[in-house]
């Protein structure tokens, strides 16, 4: 799981072209929208796109993606168990 934390951090920052950002700078635990990393939902139809690419996982229920895209712990468990890829 640890790795596939750190991957999906990489993966993240390439997606969002977060330039001056490393994976150290991201807390597993850290709230990715709002107070959190500051992400909006432009940044969210990108996680989406990269979720589906990477891993074969449709997000299709704004709710769940809500929930899923949380932080990169939730997006790690919710790849982890659905993953296709």
């Amino acid at each position: 799981m640890e790795n596939l934390k750190e991957t999906l951090k990489q993966q993240i920052i390439e997606a969002l072209s977060l330039e001056d950002m490393t994976p150290a700078d991201i807390a597993d635990d850290i709230a990715l929208f709002g107070d959190g990393l500051g992400l909006d939902s432009i940044d969210a139809l990108e996680l989406i796109v990269l979720m589906e690419r990477n891993y074969g996982i449709k997000l299709k229920d704004p709710a769940e993606g809500r929930e899923i895209l949380k932080s990169v712990n939730t997006m790690a468990a919710y790849i982890a168990a659905h993953r296709t890829k």
